[in-house]
């Protein structure tokens, strides 16, 4: 199968900016659009048979809607309809597997600034093979309200641990950056232990130990995909805070965060960590959660 993004529809505001979104994307990585919908109830495509009486109208209808508007404003970008008869997570977690990337809309929550995520999106994020990216309607700067802050303009901030592996998460972020000429800034959070504390407060000469040392392992890090990405402008960060906390702070004013999860194979029920929670709750901006092993 050719390389795809794939987008869930279900004719919601939420689904229609994601769709925004994901051609937008399709189109910087040269990349066919899939608009997929699922609905059980889908039966065999009849013939000749009026719309007040046709099972299928009103999935085939919103598939459409979407593909006529995004193909107005991407008239060269391939766009596929997929209608599918079966349940919407399992035909969702089918396709992250089979896509460069998965796109959803999220609810945001007024006047919470958080993610309402349901019964689908969730074990989607937390399961599928491929990275899933979630949109607020808003936050493609249009419709009829269109965002304050033109999302899309913002740098790519990508949060990183300085042990495990990273190198799905990078690659996914150094080639968003790289697609959309946009500068990359890589974000470490790293609470302070008890002993930089003092009774009068912080010792910074031990936190300028812990923060230096942090430095020169995510400069390792970094290197190859400096070394592989030249003309990406790279920005590296160590926040001396809790790593929640520094990756929604760093993610102001950016056009996507890029956090990890670990893939978890065997669990029936998959979670997400706290630094992929804070995001898909807090960060403002689109979130890409990335699986690695």
């Amino acid at each position: 199968m050719e390389p795809v993004v794939t987008v869930g529809l279900d004719g919601s505001p939420e689904s229609l900016a994601a769709a925004r979104w994901a051609a937008d994307e399709a189109e910087r990585r040269k990349l066919t659009l899939r608009l997929l919908h699922a609905w059980p109830l889908l039966v065999p495509e009849p013939a000749h048979v009026p719309s007040e009486m046709d099972q299928n109208y009103w999935a085939r209808r919103i598939v459409h809607k979407a593909r006529a508007e995004l193909q107005k404003r991407h008239p060269g970008l391939p766009v596929v309809g997929s209608l599918v008869a079966d349940d919407a997570q399992h035909a969702l977690l089918r396709a992250a597997a089979e896509s460069e990337m998965t796109v959803l809309g999220s609810r945001g929550l007024v006047p919470v600034e958080s993610y309402f995520l349901g019964d689908i999106s969730m074990p989607v994020v937390a399961r599928a093979d491929g990275p899933v990216v979630l949109v607020r309607a808003g936050t493609t700067g249009r419709g009829p309200h269109p965002a304050p802050a033109p999302a899309e303009e913002g740098g790519v901030v990508v949060a990183l641990k300085l042990h495990g592996p990273c190198d799905h998460l990078l690659e996914f972020a150094f080639t968003t950056a790289a697609a959309r000429g946009v500068p990359l800034r890589a974000v470490h959070g790293q609470s302070l232990p008890v002993a930089a504390y003092t009774p009068w407060g912080v010792d910074h000469d031990v936190a300028e130990e812990i923060a230096q040392d942090a430095r020169k392992q995510l400069d390792q890090i970094l290197r190859p995909w400096r070394d592989k990405f030249p003309h990406v402008e790279v920005d590296d960060g160590i926040v001396l805070e809790s790593p929640a906390k520094a990756v929604v702070g760093a993610a102001q004013g950016a056009g996507l965060l890029v956090v990890g999860r670990r893939k978890h194979h065997a669990a029936p029920a998959s979670h997400l960590g706290s630094v992929a929670q804070a995001a898909i709750h807090h960060a403002r901006c689109p979130v890409a959660v990335v699986p690695h092993p």
